[in-house]
């Protein structure tokens, strides 16, 4: 499911006021591991998305799970909370994005995943394949972003290489500074349209997109 339609669900449920006009609503902790296969080609990427405490809050208590809020589950729980966000709407990608140069790389949907909770956080993990190889010779891409910029992912730790030891992975900022005011320019655009902020909110994500530049040795 997008992550904003079950924040959206979990405050109906709970009879909560929709969320305030302002965007981002949704934080989340990614961590990337890539993934190589023997022959040193990348095969996929685990991606580790670790939800704020509020989000976490609402979607465990929309799920029925945790009602004393311990912060923790029991076993049985814990099995109905597996794959919670992997149940992805059609026109959903996922919020990372592979690429080099100017070409995107196909990433696959998740082929396997993990879920949990703990100390009152939703956590989860999914591995997703590359569809398309990225030339070895160049450097390549992962970024992850909501396009609508409702979710803000932050990268925290390092980014690991699994399988090679030649390979760097640098983890680069967008410019802050820069990207608000691109997005402040864009919200004025949409007030002197006489639109609405919340349902034509423009597609500024990727202004905000930390990104992971990942290069390898050549033969």
């Amino acid at each position: 499911m997008r992550l904003w339609q079950s924040l959206l669900a979990a405050c109906l449920a709970l009879g909560l006021a929709s969320p305030a006009v302002a965007h981002p609503h949704i934080f989340v902790d990614v961590e990337l591991e890539v993934v190589f296969d023997e022959d040193g080609s990348p095969r996929g990427v685990w991606i580790s998305w670790a939800y704020d405490p509020f989000f976490s809050m609402l979607l465990v208590s929309d799920l029925g799970l945790d009602p004393d809020f311990t912060g923790e589950l029991t076993e049985e729980e814990r099995a109905e909370l597996d794959g919670f966000d992997m149940n992805w709407i059609e026109d959903y990608h996922g919020d990372t994005h592979a690429t080099q140069g100017d070409e995107p790389l196909a990433l696959s949907g998740p082929v396997e995943w993990a879920s949990d909770y703990r100390e009152g956080q939703l956590m989860s993990r999914h591995l997703r394949l590359l569809e398309d190889q990225p030339d070895p010779a160049r450097e390549w891409v992962l970024a992850v972003y909501d396009p609508a910029y409702y979710t803000s992912y932050g990268i925290v730790g390092t980014p690991q290489a699994t399988g090679r030891s030649d390979c760097t992975l640098r983890v680069f900022e967008p410019d802050w500074t820069a990207a608000g005011a691109q997005l402040e320019a864009a919200l004025d655009e949409v007030l002197g349209a006489g639109g609405d902020i919340e349902a034509d909110f423009p597609a500024v994500g990727a202004l905000f997109a930390e990104e992971v530049r990942i290069s390898c040795a050549t033969p």
